[in-house]
């Protein structure tokens, strides 16, 4: 049985989980794991044109396949938003770490995410922000082993806290 020192963020797009992962990992002496990037590199593609190539579902499947193959050892990992559609991803996540939520209110991460789609951010037909966060939502709290409410936290505060949790 492989230890769990892995810390896995999770969350909607703009709530800072590449920040906060980086500054985290370099805090603790960890390396860091940008999933996008990793996903980008393996399909040799941005992940707007995955999306516009393979639609949302397909792009769920790959998002899914390569998460559920990403490893390590004293790795922050920093996932995409859609992350928590792929079953295999996050029981792979959960088994190999632990997987905080970093969650942050709709009117914030509605200013945040002007250029969604810019992003590569996996909207289904005729669904907007509010019906991604209402969505998600759920489905980050599942697979959370830790929540960070961010509401009027900045970056270094976030990180204070999820220190705290992790070092009582």
């Amino acid at each position: 049985m492989r230890m769990k020192n892995n810390i896995i963020l999770i969350g909607m797009p703009g709530v800072g989980k590449s920040t906060v992962g980086v500054i985290l990992a370099k805090i603790m002496g960890y390396h860091f794991i940008d999933a996008d990037i990793v996903i980008q590199q393996q399909e040799q593609k941005l992940l707007k044109d995955i999306i516009a190539e393979q639609g949302v579902e397909g792009f769920i499947q790959v998002e899914n396949r390569i998460n559920a193959s990403i490893d390590g050892n004293q790795c922050i990992i920093a996932t995409g938003g859609s992350v928590v559609y792929g079953e295999e991803a996050m029981e792979h996540y959960r088994r190999i770490g632990t997987v905080i939520y970093l969650k942050q209110s709709f009117d914030v991460l509605s200013v945040r995410l002007r250029d969604i789609r810019g992003r590569g951010v996996v909207l289904k037909p005729g669904q907007d922000l509010k019906d991604l966060y209402m969505e998600r939502c759920s489905l980050y709290e599942k697979y959370a082993d830790i929540v960070i409410d961010e509401r009027n936290l900045n970056v270094e505060e976030t990180i204070d806290k999820i220190l705290a949790v992790l070092n009582p």
